[in-house]
C-alpha cells in the first residue's frame, strides 16, 4: 500500500510539473510574439527619432537659421514592385543649398499599366549618419499615392538640412547626402473615409508656397 501510495504522489508531483512547464513555455511564446509585434514600430519610433539606418525627420516648419556653408543634395528613385507598373524619377538628380535653408524639389510618377495602381515609398539618406539632421516639410512619402492609367504625377518634397550637422564630428565633414526612395505596391490601399469619423475633416498639407507667405506674415 505503502508503493502504490508513494507511486501515485510521484505521479501527481510530475504531472504537476508538467503542467507547469507547458504554462512557462506557453506564456514565453506569447511574450515572445508580442515582442515581435511591439518590436516594429518601436523600431520605427527609434529611426525617426536618432536618425539611425538613414532615417530621415519630419519638420512642421522650415528652418530659421541658414549658415553661409552648402552642402549637395543628390537624389535617387527606384521601383522596388515589377507590379506596380510605374516609373519614377527625380526631376533633378542634385542640388546645392544653403546648409539651413528649406528647398522644394520633384519627383515625376507615370502608370504604364491599364489600371490604376496604388504604390508607398520607403525612404532614406546616405550617409546613414545625416539621417538625424535631414528634414522634410512635405513630402508624398508621408501617404499612399494612386496613379490612374497613363496618368503622370509630379510629387514635391520640401526639405532642409539642420545646421547642427556642422556641429557633430560624425557628421561635420559631410558634403554630399543622398536621398533615396523606393516605392512598392500597396495591395490594399487605405479607405479614409471609413477610418476618420464622417464629423472629423481632414486638412490637406499645406503647400510649401502656403508656408512660406505664413512665416513672411508673421514677421510682419
Amino acid at each position: 500500500m505503502s508503493d502504490v501510495t508513494n507511486q501515485d504522489s510521484s505521479d501527481s508531483n510530475t504531472h504537476r510539473k508538467n503542467v507547469r512547464l507547458a504554462f512557462m513555455c506557453l506564456a514565453f511564446f506569447a511574450s515572445m510574439v508580442g515582442l515581435a509585434y511591439a518590436s516594429v514600430p518601436l523600431y520605427q519610433l527609434f529611426c525617426q527619432v536618432t536618425g539611425y539606418g538613414g532615417t530621415t525627420q519630419r519638420a512642421e516648419l522650415p528652418q530659421t537659421t541658414i549658415l553661409d556653408e552648402t552642402i549637395n543634395v543628390r537624389f535617387d528613385a527606384n521601383v522596388g514592385d515589377g507590379a506596380l507598373g510605374w516609373n519614377f524619377k527625380p526631376v533633378e538628380r542634385e542640388v546645392t543649398l544653403k546648409i539651413g535653408e528649406t528647398m522644394q524639389i520633384s519627383y515625376e510618377a507615370f502608370n504604364n499599366l491599364k489600371v490604376p495602381t496604388t504604390g508607398t515609398a520607403t525612404f532614406n539618406v546616405t550617409p546613414q549618419a545625416a539621417g538625424a539632421y535631414f528634414n522634410k516639410v512635405q513630402c508624398f512619402c508621408f501617404t499612399e499615392t494612386t496613379l490612374q492609367p497613363g496618368e503622370k504625377m509630379d510629387m514635391p518634397v520640401v526639405f532642409f538640412v539642420d545646421p547642427d550637422i556642422v556641429n557633430a564630428v560624425e557628421t561635420k565633414n559631410i558634403g554630399t547626402i543622398t536621398l533615396s526612395y523606393t516605392f512598392y505596391e500597396v495591395d490594399e490601399p487605405t479607405n479614409v473615409s471609413a477610418i476618420v469619423p464622417k464629423d472629423v475633416v481632414v486638412q490637406p498639407t499645406p503647400l510649401y508656397s502656403d508656408i512660406k507667405q505664413e512665416i513672411a506674415g508673421n514677421r510682419g
